[in-house]
């Protein structure tokens, strides 16, 4: 059984999860309205990551006898002033939530609650995966600079992008 000051760490990290889902849902609206169908497609799929992400956390929270507690959802931003500007909000973001990672990590080491850490260590995998991306993204679009032909480019590597969902049950 969860500590209860692990559990409530817990479902804020469901909520910081379901922001990102959101926070990435609008970026994709807006690189469909700025006609970078590309752009938003890799949004839409880390859109659908991030609520894999909330949902392995909520099942985490029901295996180990806590209670769920949902908080309002802030709302995201819209617009962004540039695809650049948008992926440079994106790593920002990422690195938000890998601090909230590792403030977790660090209170299960606190509490000695070794299944927690252990199921923490599949995050913080992913934190490195999530923020690499958005430096490799944030390179290429810096190279392309303002040529739209190269940003066409870019647009149509990024309409490749698939969603995966987690394997199983047991892992989201």
């Amino acid at each position: 059984m969860l500590k209860g000051k692990m559990a409530e760490a817990l479902n804020k990290q469901i909520n910081e999860e379901f922001f990102s889902a959101y926070l990435y849902l609008s970026m994709s609206g807006y690189f469909e309205s700025i006609g970078l169908k590309g752009f938003a497609n890799w949004m839409m799929v880390q859109y659908k990551e991030e609520v894999d992400h909330g949902m392995k956390f909520y099942n985490y929270l029901l295996s180990q006898g806590a209670d769920i507690k949902l908080l309002p959802i802030a709302e995201p931003p819209h617009t962004w002033d540039s695809p650049l500007n948008a992926y440079e909000e994106t790593l920002k973001h990422e690195q938000h939530i890998t601090k909230c990672i590792n403030d977790i990590v660090d209170l299960a080491e606190e509490l000695k609650d070794r299944a927690t850490f252990n199921f923490l260590q599949w995050y913080v995998d992913e934190q490195i995966e999530e923020e690499e991306n958005d430096r490799e993204i944030i390179d290429k679009l810096k190279l392309v600079g303002d040529n739209k032909s190269g940003l066409f480019m870019l647009d149509k590597d990024l309409s490749a992008r698939i969603y995966k969902p987690l394997a199983t049950n047991e892992e989201v």
